[in-house]
């Protein structure tokens, strides 16, 4: 069948257009040379899941191999649903370019041991053994089946891959030190058992929540672990960090009068830059979802928290924008205080934030882990958070 298929020339396909675009990491070529020699159609199921603007509908590789090859090559930018639940994916192989983004951001060298959370179906497990050496790579899946099914293509390919089933949450306990630690999927908190499990000066990628994915180093003394965002990339949540149920701007806004109307100069257009402000709005305010649309008068903006606040920013023809808000937090007063913490910060953008994690705290810092300013852990219910801590 993959004659039939002629995959290399969807690999080929997929390898210029990641080319032409930069997405080959310059400092990481073992990157490139991995995914050729170990091509993502190798570890994907027969099965794959396309959206089709209403449901998830199965594409079978003996049904539709054309089909099947589309939805596996489709972009760098788009992962492969491999796996449904209750509806909706719960696993995928991810997007190329990412995948080789965080593979360039671990900076794996040859014979380092490398503890992988999330196994999937096995080819970024498989990456990563062809770079560190045989019996130097551990991956941990939560779901037995997903885990049976890679470790029996990774047998195949014979890169000696041990394969776990269990919590990725608490790593793999029992096992030395690992250098090299790296999830498939986002957590908000990064778990503290990942920096227990890394050797001191061992490096940490993961995704984070919904802001993209971080490198952290841990410190020598094994206390801390601290780094840099290394880009916007999302991933799907970790099955045990779950998420409060999210009422929709909607149902919490219903059909009573605003609290409190209001106006302001600012373009709500910038709210709507994900390396800009919208970034520095999830950071500062993560509870919160803002929603942009674009009409005649100019940006407008829709906010909430997801439990019992709203505000709307709509545009001014003359600029600016007219302020409604109602429950009982304030939530266009609190996009005010970050919007003008972000200015007073010099406008960082997305390479200008990192994350910092100790035994009893996590936070969220700009321009300086040290001297920046410093915002309190993802997560904290609704209401308790604050503007940015000064250092």
């Amino acid at each position: 069948m993959a004659e039939e298929l002629d995959l290399p020339s969807y690999r080929d396909r997929l390898d210029r257009t990641m080319a032409e675009r930069g997405a080959w990491p310059e400092g990481s070529p073992w990157v490139r040379d991995a995914v050729a020699a170990l091509p993502r159609d190798g570890f994907a199921p027969g099965r794959l899941w396309r959206w089709d603007g209403l449901a998830w509908q199965p594409v079978d590789r003996t049904a539709d191999p054309a089909g099947w090859a589309s939805e596996l090559y489709r972009s760098p930018d788009e992962a492969a649903v491999t796996q449904l639940g209750d509806g909706l994916p719960t696993s995928s192989l991810s997007c190329q370019a990412v995948v080789a983004d965080m593979a360039d951001s671990l900076r794996l060298e040859p014979g380092q041991r490398v503890l992988e959370l999330g196994t999937g179906s096995g080819w970024n497990a498989a990456l990563l053994a062809r770079r560190a050496g045989p019996g130097r790579v551990v991956s941990v899946e939560a779901d037995a089946a997903l885990a049976a099914a890679a470790a029996e293509r990774l047998a195949a390919a014979g890169l000696g891959v041990e394969v776990r089933t269990g919590d990725g949450d608490l790593g793999a306990p029992g096992r030395p030190p690992f250098d090299r630690v790296i999830a498939t999927y986002a957590v908000e908190e990064i778990p503290w058992a990942w920096i227990e499990q890394t050797a001191p000066g061992g490096r940490i990628v993961t995704p984070w929540g919904r802001f993209g994915h971080v490198a952290l180093t841990v410190a020598e003394d094994g206390k801390s672990a601290t780094g840099w965002m290394q880009g916007l990339a999302r991933f799907m949540p970790t099955r045990t960090q779950h998420a409060h149920q999210q009422r929709t701007f909607a149902e919490i806004r219903g059909t009573a009068e605003p609290d409190r109307r209001g106006a302001t100069d600012r373009d709500p257009a910038q709210l709507a830059d994900p390396w800009g402000l919208g970034f520095a709005l999830r950071v500062a305010l993560p509870d919160l979802t803002v929603r942009t649309g674009h009409d005649q008068d100019g940006t407008s903006a829709w906010i909430t928290d997801g439990h019992s606040s709203w505000a709307v920013l709509s545009a001014r023809p003359t600029g600016g924008a007219w302020t409604t808000q109602g429950g009982p937090r304030r939530l266009a007063d609190e996009l005010e205080t970050a919007w003008t913490g972000w200015e007073t910060a010099g406008h960082p953008g997305v390479y200008d934030y990192g994350l910092t994690r100790t035994p009893t705290e996590q936070y969220a810092w700009a321009n300086d882990p040290d001297t920046g300013p410093r915002w309190p852990a993802i997560g904290c219910p609704p209401g308790e958070r604050r503007g940015p801590t000064p250092v």
